[in-house]
């Protein structure tokens, strides 16, 4: 079911990642028949993105990583997938796309278009060498980039680049990371906490470089050398950079869709543009853009009933985030912007539990590591949702 360009569909879905394979299962759990057409600029084969950054200690090469072909899911989900396929255009009047291989109507659509890595400015003659890693292709670049060699620069010590500082260093890698923040995951540890980790990465072999930032990156012969901000110079083999990621918002942009920071949507996930919906690493929800597994989830299982006429309203429970650095296992549900309180942090043996109060006690945040990981499903229960 590949490939046959439909001239329309009930639902178009573009984009092929966790959060268009995830609704349209959540759709085909409500009705098996209703057609749905998925396009992907590419081959629309499914794999676990969240893989890509333990798949070096797991001995895992990128084509290892594809769980099931386009073929497969086209199969599997009964839909129709136009794999390398790009969307040009949408006419919001008409319930159409323009794509690289014709027209094609819809009478619901959906945008889960993801998002891209920020690319920080960089000079020198090295600075298009830097690689990212945001999808299957880009990570069979980095490992062929890596091979054979031994020195990787990160830049960026937020989740992404802690859990491949951790994989690489596992890899027997040498390992830097470069980071405008004074510690590693600013956003989300507190400082006792943040702290546990960087020792734990720090004994594992990752270097840091903390309150500065790359300004150049020049390649020296076979090496790669960059100049920090505060003066030090770094020599490496390969640069890769995690510093974070932008939503894909051109494309509803230039449709005269409303975007903040992401797609904005309600919250039944529809957009300013009546039948055209979003959700995933692109979609703002009340201001909240959650690039994270759990949010996806919640959210196809909103859309897909909404989609076929029973209209539901999303709510997002307190969903704790899992970063995966063996050296020691961290789980972090972080307070709602601008809340009120104040972290308090206990040492436990083997671990850390950091709580975010609110001046009355009551718990708005969490971070885990180590043993107190444990803790997890039991205090995600004393917070309170993030949308109600």
């Amino acid at each position: 079911m590949t490939q046959n360009t439909p001239q329309s569909s009930i639902i178009v879905i573009i984009g092929s990642g966790l959060a268009g394979f995830t609704l349209v299962r959540e759709i085909r759990k409500l009705d098996k028949a209703i057609p749905i057409t998925l396009i992907t600029r590419e081959p629309g084969y499914f794999y676990s993105k969240p893989m890509l950054s333990t798949a070096l200690a797991s001995k895992k090469e990128s084509d290892q990583l594809i769980s099931t072909t386009a073929e497969g899911m086209a199969t599997q989900l009964a839909i129709n997938i136009l794999s390398e396929t790009e969307v040009s255009a949408i006419d919001t009047t008409a319930q159409s796309l323009q794509t690289s291989k014709g027209a094609i109507s819809y009478a619901k659509l959906v945008l889960t278009l993801g998002a891209d890595q920020i690319r920080i400015p960089l000079e020198g003659n090295a600075a298009d060498e830097v690689l990212t890693v945001n999808d299957l292709e880009d990570y069979a670049k980095f490992r062929n980039a890596i091979a054979s060699k031994k020195k990787v620069a990160i830049l960026g010590a937020g989740l992404i680049g802690c859990e491949f500082a951790n994989d690489l260093v596992l890899g027997d890698y040498e390992v830097d990371v470069i980071d405008l923040a004074p510690q590693v995951l600013g956003r989300l540890l507190p400082e006792a906490a943040a702290k546990e980790l960087q020792d734990k990465l720090s004994d594992a072999g990752v270097r840091w470089h903390f309150s500065t930032t790359a300004k150049a990156i020049n390649r020296n012969g076979d090496a790669i050398q960059i100049s920090l901000a505060n003066g030090e110079a770094i020599s490496c083999d390969v640069v890769l950079s995690a510093v974070g990621l932008k939503p894909r918002l051109d494309l509803a942009k230039a449709a005269g869709i409303k975007t903040g920071v992401g797609i904005q949507v309600n919250r039944e996930l529809e957009t300013s543009e009546k039948n055209i919906y979003s959700l995933g690493d692109c979609a703002e929800v009340e201001g909240l853009v959650l690039p994270y597994v759990m949010p996806i989830m919640q959210a196809a299982r909103a859309l897909a009933p909404t989609l076929l006429g029973q209209v539901t309203a999303l709510s997002y429970p307190a969903m704790p985030v899992m970063i995966k650095t063996p050296a020691l296992p961290t789980v972090v549900s972080p307070p709602a912007k601008d809340s009120e309180g104040q972290w308090k942090t206990t040492g436990i043996d083997g671990g850390i539990e950091a709580r975010f109060e609110s001046p009355d006690g009551k718990l708005l945040g969490f971070a885990l590591l180590g043993t107190a990981t444990a803790q997890r499903a039991a205090l995600s229960k004393e917070l309170p949702p993030l949308l109600q």
